[in-house]
């Protein structure tokens, strides 16, 4: 067995998810390229006296049941999976897809009728159970990242088994700042956007729930946002990649949103109410991680990176603001993607996506590389 898979399922059971005696722990694979880190993970979860059980999904299935799938036949299986998840006291996801596009061709309808029906255990999980998601190497990420699979893997391991103990002792003084912090705002190329977040928890992301991990959460009070936001990095959403997102903000709703196809985005914030407000704002931290690879486990932790999120708000940072969905879109501001500065109360904290005050200079690159 590669000891990098050890190293990381041994991290994902016992740092990741502090797995106990006696739990119960839900392992969803997606994709045969997962089977090895699988099969760890099942005799990790065995070392601790807990029991192990297992979803194995295969993303073209997926697509042919999306293809004809029906109301009736998606409520019983929101049903069937929810009265599961409830029985879990932990769930690991491995994704290791080999097309990111595979649901492209699966009509819009269905798609959006699909994620709607399934999205309430999906927020059981989250909300509910110790959590943790991950990607597995395959070679269509190494393709999507412009890299030979075995460069990839490197980086892969290299991202997924930092010392994300250290890195959340730097996240602190962040996560201090912010409680104590009321205005936000943010500058950069066709951005200049305001909002509160005072009253709403940070939270830290070390390794606890993402892996790779590095990002630093909270939510924008409900109402407050205002101004524009343009997005630099592209975003899979049902199959279909989405650019040059731009949103106009009044009173926290997005009241006009264009991109690469307008009519598409404008319909997936239309699914309901919550959908045009936001419900997450975060820093990304990840100092190996440094350019977009079409993959949002990866993406949103882009050192130097922000995301502003459409839809639900988690309940460790809620601001009221509910959806049946929950769309991490990312704008990078280091120097190489056009920069931009992040103020907390009229002061600068980070420019062109390194941090200024003293206090933060521990999530630089430089500090925790």
């Amino acid at each position: 067995m590669d000891e990098r898979i050890v190293k990381l399922a041994h991290n994902l059971v016992n740092y990741s998810c502090k797995i106990q005696p006696g739990e119960r722990v839900l392992i969803a694979a997606i994709g045969q390229s997962v089977q090895p880190l699988i099969k760890q993970l099942i005799r990790e979860i065995y070392e601790t006296g807990a029991f192990p059980f297992i979803d194995i999904q295969e993303p073209s299935i997926t697509r042919e049941i999306m293809m004809g799938c029906q109301p009736q036949q998606l409520d019983f299986l929101s049903e069937f999976e929810m009265l599961r998840m409830k029985g879990m006291d932990a769930f690991i996801g491995a994704r290791g897809n080999e097309n990111s596009n595979e649901l492209a061709d699966v009509p819009e309808e269905k798609q959006l009728l699909y994620g709607n029906k399934t999205s309430d255990v999906l927020y059981e999980r989250v909300d509910n159970t110790k959590w943790v998601v991950l990607r597995y190497p395959t070679n269509a990420m190494a393709q999507a990242s412009k890299m030979s699979f075995e460069q990839f893997e490197s980086f892969y391991y290299k991202v997924c088994n930092l010392d994300y103990g250290k890195m959340h002792q730097a996240m602190t003084k962040l996560t201090d700042l912010m409680q104590k912090t009321d205005s936000v705002r943010i500058t950069g190329d066709e951005t200049d956007l305001v909002f509160s977040i005072k009253g709403i928890n940070s939270v830290a992301c070390a390794g606890d729930r993402n892996i790779p991990d590095g990002e630093v959460f909270t939510a924008p009070v409900k109402n407050t946002v205002n101004g524009k936001l343009k997005y630099n990095v592209p975003s899979v959403y049902n199959g279909f990649t989405f650019e040059n997102i731009k949103f106009e903000f009044k009173d926290g709703k997005i009241i006009n949103a264009t991109s690469n196809d307008t009519a598409r985005l404008n319909k997936i914030l239309d699914m309901d109410e919550g959908a045009r407000y936001i419900g997450e704002f975060a820093f990304g931290v990840n100092p190996h991680i440094t350019k977009p690879i079409n993959d949002i486990l990866f993406d949103e932790k882009i050192m130097g990176s922000f995301h502003f999120t459409p839809g639900k708000a988690y309940d460790t940072a809620f601001n009221g603001n509910k959806s049946k969905i929950h769309w991490d879109l990312i704008c990078i501001q280091t120097e190489e993607y056009g920069g931009g500065n992040i103020y907390f109360d009229n002061v600068l904290i980070r420019k062109n996506g390194l941090f200024v005050l003293d206090e933060l200079k521990g999530l630089n690159p430089e500090n925790l590389g």
